[in-house]
């Protein structure tokens, strides 16, 4: 008599049987850890609440403990570190965050921040514009859209501030230096001196000519609108420049909940 495999043998059902529920099993553990994880972050948010941020830290640690892949999780403790101003550890939490999701604009808001602190002022306002960018095509009614704003405007003026004063110090130096030969110049050939009619000689001449080029430079480097450096396509509120603009510190961003 030949074999039936039409119908399976009492050793293959039984395998079948025990396999399936093993993977149901560890489905059910799998599940059962992630609201452990979500419990967790649900008493880490509430002791933030409550400027508990010790305990709120804890809280996501074992969250990420639990589930390490949960960006969010990553995220909400970062915002603990913001916090307190642990800049190494937001920048830790923040790119682990965005590794597991990049569109998480609060991530790339506290990246910013971070970068900001670090004087990287370029990379700083690259991942603010990305927050700004996600906080627009979301449609997300989170108030922390003019905090990204400020905190870009101020990371775009450090950065323009920065370079225009390294441009200014070296057109002083190359004028000295080009004062210098011209003086240097006439000197030995014998032309430094006035003429004898009093007028103005050709060494005169050339460094009136000289002042008015670099003059010239100074000016065609300094922006006109200095409210240039802040305009943003995704938000245009009302331009504000001064001291309290530029000692206001960066908002905390609301937890994801």
């Amino acid at each position: 008599m030949g074999i039936c495999f039409s119908t399976p043998s009492k050793l293959q059902t039984k395998l079948d049987t025990e396999g399936g529920g093993f993977s149901m099993a560890a489905a059910a553990d799998a599940a059962g850890v992630a609201r452990q994880a979500e419990l967790r972050r649900a008493e880490g948010n509430a002791c933030f609440r409550k400027d508990r941020v010790g305990a709120a830290i804890d809280c996501y640690t074992e969250a990420i403990a639990l589930c390490p892949d949960v960006a969010v999780y990553w995220m909400n403790r970062g915002l603990c570190h913001f916090r307190r101003k642990d800049w190494a550890r937001v920048e830790e939490d923040s790119r682990r965050a965005l590794a597991l999701d990049d569109a998480l604009f609060k991530g790339h808001y506290l990246l910013g921040c971070v970068l900001l602190e670090k004087e990287e002022h370029a990379l700083a306002a690259k991942e603010l514009e990305k927050a700004l960018n996600l906080v627009k095509s979301s449609n997300s009614t989170d108030k922390i859209a003019e905090d990204i704003w400020q905190v870009l405007a101020k990371a775009k003026y450090l950065h323009w501030e920065k370079h225009s004063t390294e441009r200014v110090w070296k057109m002083q130096s190359l004028r000295e230096a080009c004062e210098n030969a011209l003086q240097e110049h006439h000197f030995l050939s014998g032309t430094l001196s006035e003429d004898s009619d009093r007028t103005t000689n050709e060494y005169s001449e050339q460094c009136k000519l000289l002042s008015e080029v670099f003059t010239k430079a100074v000016h065609d480097d300094t922006p006109g609108d200095v409210k240039a450096l802040f305009t943003c396509d995704i938000l245009q509120p009302t331009f504000l420049f001064g001291c309290h603009f530029f000692l206001c510190s960066e908002a905390v961003p609301t937890l994801n909940t």
